[in-house]
């Protein structure tokens, strides 16, 4: 299996496509992606057998951008028998996964795609037993064993795989599966839920997401990631000129400011999280978290970066070098991440967690 297959938003193709030549490139492991637009995946194909699977092991799955999955695969399965998915599948795999603890049967995330869901559920059963007695499964799931994949592309087509469970996404088709609270204000809510899935680790919530914390909501109306930080019982000084969700307000917890977001400066020292929604143009909103993140007005920022119509790509690798750049320049260390949610569009979030503050006289606790 010479292959990595990557699950991506479908239209983004292309940025996955440069992103993994690009990761590829640094660990000195060449091959050319496969691109299909509007497919919702991305195939990169290596020119030596065993560094698809180096790939799966050594580039680190939570800093891919524009990845939902990353999963090693072999040829294209085609026209599988309707009287028998099963043999072919479970054949393709025998010698090549051990014992994998988690099988999943997938498809991209397209409209095309998702009348294959009710075939997928109904074959995973019978496709658990058969792998099971093949031993390419272990008996029971094992949360550190590798997860086993199968990828249907189209009716009777698929590719079959494996990822490694210590790098990859936890989710079923890389997508959390998130419903909207009929209380919220806006459906932009999702976005902040969505990304506490991704960047946070849930061991790590009641540390880091604590009820009582202090948190700024810039460009917050109508407040829609202000309701994500009330319901965890923060404290929020939401920031907008725009009216907020009276329903908001009637908690206590939310101060309304009427401001610029651009413009406004806490006065207090206690803001642990900032999160930012603003349509703006990527380098303004960057330059404006790096302002946040120096002068130490907060502890973990998660924002929006709307992306351009072309270079989307370059767009977002020089945003994110600038900010790892300033910081740097400041003394900060900080971890920086950013991903393409399933709740975004033509945008991507962005986390950066200061580990400590360059701000003399005050160090912050490392982790």
């Amino acid at each position: 299996m010479n292959r990595i297959a990557l699950y991506c938003r479908p239209g983004f193709e292309k940025e996955c496509a440069a992103e993994i030549t690009d990761r590829a490139a640094q660990l000195e492991v060449f091959g050319f992606a496969r691109v299909k637009d509007n497919s919702g995946y991305v195939l990169f194909e290596c020119y030596q057998p065993d560094d698809a699977d180096r790939l799966a092991r050594e580039v680190p799955f939570r800093e891919l951008i524009f990845a939902r999955q990353m999963i090693v695969v072999g040829e294209l399965l085609r026209d599988l028998p309707p009287e028998d998915r099963v043999s072919p599948i479970v054949g393709m795999l025998i010698g090549v996964v051990d014992r994998g603890g988690e099988l999943r049967v997938e498809v991209p995330d397209t409209n095309e795609s998702k009348e294959l869901m009710k075939f997928c559920r109904k074959l995973t059963v019978p496709l658990r037993a058969a792998m099971r007695e093949q031993k390419v499964m272990m008996a029971r799931e094992n949360p550190n064993r590798p997860v086993v994949h199968v990828f249907f592309i189209a009716p009777g087509c698929c590719y079959v795989g494996y990822s490694y469970s210590n790098n990859n996404s936890p989710f079923y088709m890389g997508i959390p599966r998130l419903k909207f609270p009929a209380d919220a204000p806006s459906r932009s809510t999702l976005k902040l839920e969505e990304a506490f899935h991704v960047f946070i680790p849930a061991d790590e919530w009641e540390e880091r997401l604590a009820s009582g914390m202090y948190a700024v909501d810039l460009g917050a109306c109508p407040g829609g990631w202000t309701y994500q930080l009330v319901k965890r019982s923060m404290m929020v000084h939401s920031v907008d000129n725009g009216p907020m969700a009276q329903s908001l307000m009637d908690t206590g917890q939310v101060t309304h400011h009427r401001a610029d977001g651009f413009k406004f400066e806490p006065d207090s020292s206690k803001i642990y999280w900032l999160v930012c929604d603003m349509v703006e143009k990527p380098a303004r909103v960057t330059s404006l978290m790096i302002k946040w993140l120096i002068n130490g007005w907060c502890r973990e920022a998660i924002f929006n970066l709307k992306l351009p119509m072309k270079k989307r790509y370059e767009e977002v690798a020089q945003n994110l070098q600038s900010i790892r750049e300033a910081l740097a320049a400041a003394d900060i260390s900080a971890e920086v991440n950013a991903k393409q949610l399933y709740h975004d569009r033509e945008e991507i979030t962005v986390h950066v967690r200061r580990m400590w503050s360059a701000i003399p006289g005050r160090r912050d606790e490392r982790d």
